[in-house]
């Protein structure tokens, strides 16, 4: 929505350095697991988003960079020595003050008020970095939104391990002017992988391994580039907008684990087995591995499926929103966005023919959260699965976190989501179907009754 990465400036004051804080896409290292997940999975959706999703986008919308001559390799670095502490303090006011969701917050937000702020806390010099901290946290918090806050530079380098590649990047789907999908590296891991090797913010991404990507989905060249820790991977990148090609070949530093577990069973009463399939959380490896799953338990003779997303605390929404298209019919709603002026931004829908037309069950908690209610909101409200179990947790804001000039970084709540049936679950969570696991008859009425429903 998932990069250290280094946006143009963007309405920001005529001084140097001149910088824009850079929204993230990794999932978030909190305290507490439930807001960790939560804000995880809606980083990335506010990538998916488009143009709307708050000050996540705007930093996206930038005109493409001018070459006036030099290697084309993209901007200079700003240095975190260079910046004053009343400039940090600044960046992180204006990241509130374009995206921020006043819905969010517990206490009167305005505009006008923010601004109030921002002159009072600067009316004095700051004397050091960990003063500046301070005064960030302290301002976020005055915000009364439990999921807007500060990460400081240790929490914030956490963050590399949720990236989605491998090497320490993130893509950015833009259409060229042939209406055909290119690659654009949105941002980047700091001293990372694919930073050390010489890639930059606002590189084309042409080739991974001697493929062409030209056309390809973000998130599937994001499982082209992964692999085995420490294992290598041959790119092609285009410097910034008129820059040189150049190869490289870069060493992954991590490879995620599968979160998908899975086996046949046999219930009293049925005839034919059950594929069950648990999802322990929603990470880049997700979609991939539940394709697998899905297709050795139809081989093995699965008449139907039970999911379970009981105490799956969310992930990346990227991989939520891919796990729910493999169930849902081209033109499904899988999810709608909605920003400060409260109206929906955003549609998101199935692309393409489902893989599994059988009944779902799908399993779900008060630990069922973000990125899981997404998944079970869309296979629910489109008439693919029944829901069993307990109301879910009832995550339904959008974070994205934006790095700041020293390292350190903010999360801000700037939208929430909505599910197909307009049902604004934040707080609520998912009343379930059923709390115990009905028989598959039973569950096949249920799901043609939900279809004319939708047909009347």
């Amino acid at each position: 929505m998932l990069p250290l990465s280094y946006a143009p400036p963007h309405g920001r004051p005529n001084r140097s350095p001149s910088h824009k804080p850079k929204p993230q896409q990794f999932a978030l290292p909190f305290p507490d697991a439930l807001r960790a997940a939560a804000a995880a999975a809606a980083i990335s959706l506010s990538l998916l988003a488009g143009n709307n999703a708050g000050a996540a986008a705007a930093a996206l919308e930038q005109p493409a960079e001018i070459c006036r001559g030099g290697d084309g390799g993209g901007k200079a670095e700003v240095k975190a020595e260079a910046v004053t502490n009343e400039q940090l303090v600044e960046e992180a006011w204006e990241v509130v003050n374009e995206g921020f969701l006043p819905d969010a917050g517990s206490r009167p937000w305005s505009p006008e008020l923010w601004l109030q702020r921002k002159q009072d806390i600067l009316q004095g010099s700051i004397k050091s970095r960990s003063r500046a901290h301070d005064i960030i946290t302290k301002m976020l918090a005055s915000l009364g939104d439990p999921y807007t806050r500060f990460l400081p530079p240790s929490d914030f380098s956490k963050m590399s391990k949720y990236d989605m590649t491998g090497i320490g990047l993130n893509l950015r789907e833009i259409s060229d002017d042939n209406g055909s999908l290119k690659l654009i590296v949105l941002g980047l891991i700091l001293d990372g992988p694919a930073h050390s090797a010489g890639v930059r913010q606002g590189d084309e991404l042409l080739s991974v391994n001697d493929i062409d990507v030209k056309g390809k989905s973000a998130f599937d060249v994001s499982s082209m580039l992964q692999g085995p820790k420490e294992t290598f991977v041959t790119i092609k990148v285009k410097h910034s907008n008129c820059g040189p090609v150049e190869s490289m070949k870069v060493q992954r530093q991590m490879a995620a684990r599968t979160p998908i577990f899975y086996r046949l069973e046999k219930r009293e009463n049925e005839d034919s087995p059950v594929g069950y399939i648990h999802i322990k959380e929603f990470n880049a490896v997700a979609k991939k591995d539940l394709v697998s799953a899905l297709k050795r338990l139809q081989n093995s003779g699965a008449s139907y499926f039970v999911l379970d997303l009981r105490d799956n605390l969310g992930g990346l929404v990227q991989a939520g929103i891919e796990i729910a298209k493999l169930f849902l019919n081209k033109g499904d709603t899988i999810i709608y966005t909605t920003g400060r002026d409260r109206q929906v931004q955003n549609t998101i829908v199935a692309d393409g023919e489902p893989l599994v037309t059988t009944p779902l069950m799908v399993l779900v908690n008060s630990r069922t959260a973000s990125a899981s209610e997404i998944v079970a909101s869309a296979l629910h409200d489109n008439c693919k699965a029944v829901l069993v179990g307990e109301r879910t947790y009832g995550k339904g804001l959008i974070q994205s976190v934006f790095e700041l000039y020293d390292g350190s970084g903010i999360v801000v709540t700037v939208g929430k989501y909505v599910t197909p049936n307009h049902q604004d679950i934040n707080g609520d969570g998912i009343e379930p179907d059923y709390h115990r696991l009905p028989g598959l008859n039973e569950a096949r009425d249920y799901l043609l009754r939900c279809e004319g429903k939708k047909l009347s």
